[in-house]
């Protein structure tokens, strides 16, 4: 899952005559049709300027007569995130419209460019608008340098709630790109003691604690325990307690190292492990109990207080809180012995809390239980219904340096799935990296890379290629290895085998100490424009039901905001592609992701789209497109589960849950995807 959405592209064939298909009718029922913005001809030129990443042809549109030109321009260029086009944006901020001003300031903020910083803080200092001055409060936070931080909090909020709301949002910006200070965390905590913030401003605040980097830990503790520790008991709005709850996680795990050192023993904060044990078993939303547990300490002085939380917590009735349960004592487990938790793992239906216990019992099994425990693994794999099941017990028996020869065998078996294949080569790596891997099997390990390079599976070749540049697994890869990387590279087809280039670009310039990253080969807009003709049809509040094996979800379509990454996805549903594909990716209180052609995360149609981050934000049941870096997008998108901030601007947002919330929440990993259907107007 950041974050990184991974696609790991491969292709399965799919014929957009976009021209030739039918318009068919739509089966189900949604509102009365509202007519999207398109039809509008200079809308649609700033829409394919937008989608060619023209600055140029997009600036003069800054200088238009027209306000409505004026802000589609800035927030196109928004999308293209060119910082050449600062200077052109700079003056906007003092356009007359309000609208305007609050695009420009966005498109500042996704440019994170340092030299907006002095125009920002004084369209802060003087703007009337709250909304503006919030968007301006952003950007702020998306530009600043360590050096310009204090900019963001030297503009008096006064007894302002919205200018506090504003300043929150500028300080989380500012620490979700790794900047904070002492004077940012006590700002911070200011406004959250001061202020009647909203929801959306008291987790603005939280966001700003939970994302301080770690080298500011001792400070956490010092400035905002004792309001970290207030939020996580007390606040109405789940989403700031699940915030407060990752901040105390790592508070209360003073011992988890910062990069570059352990973290200061002043880190710890008193009270943090309590609170979360507190939180894991009683807080009434199942996404503050599951962040809870993974926060939870499992230090010798902790250990067995943690453990009661955690097996309780696999007792829960919310399958997202028993799989966290599950996974905290896969990672912690100590002094647990083999045959219990392979007992524990018996009582359990949902496969993957199961599978994971098994993982864990394999893991710290004696040697003389180890042989049976992994027998029992194999048996159950086996019998398994689903290659999702049956990936996750091979991924359980990576604990295990003695199923090296059963997971060779799996990932090149005759007709295997790609789903199974790439889980069984991963996990013959994670068995190569067990302390008991034996020496003489290492030409064994080197040999099942280079044939996964040769067999040419997308999953195979990016976990092959990852591995070989591991000086750890695989000390000495020597030139037959990289022409092998090359050889592979050389038979992806671009744009559509993306991701795999990319896994065997870095491997190759890893191995070879390339001075700079070699630039990743984005498909251009030529290869696939906006169909507008399929645009103009679509409704401004199109919804969509997606039936699903958990019940109906029913979408509502932003094609004013990503007219191409609609169109995409209208085309593909009308011509049924995502009809009986599953979802094969599930991070509790995350995401639920579906709609890859090859049901592992791999797939992807042969043509990609362009990033197009319109004026939204992440909230729950948000739905947006999967890419391996900007303007990747294919066909596969994920729900969020919360709110995610880290995720705006990031990722295309194309969609928003407006029924089916429920069943979202409980989708799994293979709940099948029965249907997408465009739903006709009332």
């Amino acid at each position: 899952m950041p974050i990184h959405f991974s696609r790991r592209l491969r292709l399965v064939p799919v014929l957009l005559l976009l021209a030739a298909c039918a318009r068919a009718p739509r089966p189900s029922a949604g509102p009365a049709a509202a007519a999207n913005k398109y039809d509008d001809d200079a809308l649609r030129d700033i829409g394919t300027a937008q989608d060619e990443r023209s600055a140029s042809a997009l600036t003069p549109f800054l200088a238009s007569a027209s306000p409505v030109h004026r802000r589609e321009a800035a927030l196109a260029l928004a999308s293209v995130q060119a910082r050449a086009a600062v200077p052109a944006l700079l003056p906007v901020l003092r356009d007359a419209d309000p609208g305007v001003r609050r695009a420009a300031a966005y498109a500042l903020g996704q440019t994170a460019d340092s030299l907006a910083v002095d125009s920002l803080r004084v369209r802060v200092l003087r703007e009337p608008d709250p909304g503006v001055r919030r968007y301006a409060q952003e950007a702020l936070g998306r530009c600043v340098t360590r050096h310009s931080l204090p900019e963001l909090w030297r503009v008096p909020v006064l007894n302002d709630t919205a200018r506090a709301t504003a300043q929150a949002w500028g300080l989380a910006r500012a620490a979700l790109h790794g900047l904070s200070s002492p004077e940012a965390i006590r700002h911070t905590v200011l406004l959250f003691n001061e202020f009647k913030l909203s929801n959306a401003g008291r987790l603005a605040a939280a966001t700003a604690l939970a994302r301080t980097p770690r080298a500011f830990d001792a400070d956490l503790a010092r400035l905002g325990g004792a309001a970290l520790l207030r939020v996580v008991a007390q606040d109405k709005y789940y989403a700031v307690r699940a915030a407060a709850a990752t901040a105390l996680g790592r508070l209360a795990n003073p011992a988890a190292a910062a990069p570059g050192g352990p973290a200061s023993p002043a880190a710890a904060l008193p009270g943090a492990a309590a609170a979360l044990r507190r939180a894991a078993a009683r807080d009434v939303d199942y996404r503050v109990r599951v962040v809870a547990l993974r926060g939870l300490p499992a230090g010798p002085g902790e250990y067995g207080k943690s453990r009661a939380v955690v097996f309780a917590g696999l007792a829960d009735k919310r399958e997202p809180v028993a799989l966290t349960a599950a996974e905290w004592l896969l990672a912690h487990a100590r002094g647990e012995t083999g045959d219990a938790l392979a007992a524990e793992a018996a009582k359990h239906d949902a496969w993957r809390v199961r599978a994971t216990l098994l993982a864990t019992a394999l893991k710290v099994a004696s040697p003389a239980s180890r042989p049976s425990i992994a027998g029992a693994i194999e048996k159950r794999y086996g019998t398994a219904p689903s290659v999702y099941e049956k990936g996750y017990l091979l991924q359980a028996l990576g604990e295990d340096a003695a199923s090296f020869d059963f997971l060779q065998r799996e990932a090149f078996a005759a007709g295997q799935s790609p789903v199974v294949g790439g889980y069984a080569l991963a996990a013959l790596v994670a068995a190569r990296r067990q302390p008991g891997f034996p020496a003489g099997r290492q030409a064994d390990f080197a040999a099942a890379l280079r044939r996964a390079l040769a067999g040419g599976d997308v999953a195979q070749l990016g976990t092959a290629a990852e591995t070989l540049a591991d000086a750890k697994l695989t000390p000495d890869p020597g030139l037959a290895d990289l022409d092998a990387l090359r050889q592979a590279q050389a038979k992806l087809q671009l744009p559509r085998d993306v991701e795999a280039w990319q896994g065997l670009q870095q491997a190759l310039d890893k191995l070879t100490r390339a001075p700079q990253p070699t630039p990743t080969p984005v498909g251009q807009a030529r290869q696939h424009p906006i169909d507008w003709a399929l645009v103009r049809e679509i409704p401004a509040n199109q919804r969509v039901k997606i039936s699903t094996t958990q019940g109906d979800i029913e979408l509502e379509l932003r094609v004013n905001e990503a007219p191409g990454s609609v169109a995409s996805f209208v085309a593909l549903v009308r011509q049924h592609f995502y009809d009986g594909l599953y979802f094969h990716r599930v991070v509790p209180d995350f995401v639920a992701q579906g709609g890859d052609p090859r049901g592992d995360g791999s797939g992807s149609t042969d043509y990609t789209l362009r990033s197009e981050f319109g004026d939204l934000r992440y909230q729950e049941g948000s739905v947006g497109l999967a890419s391996a870096g900007k303007d990747t997008e294919s066909c596969q998108w994920f729900i969020t589960h919360t709110p995610t901030p880290h995720l705006d601007g990031r990722y295309t947002i194309f969609a928003q849950v407006v029924g089916g919330m429920a069943v979202v929440h409980h989708l799994e990993i293979g709940d099948k995807i029965l249907r997408v259907e465009l739903m006709a107007a009332q």
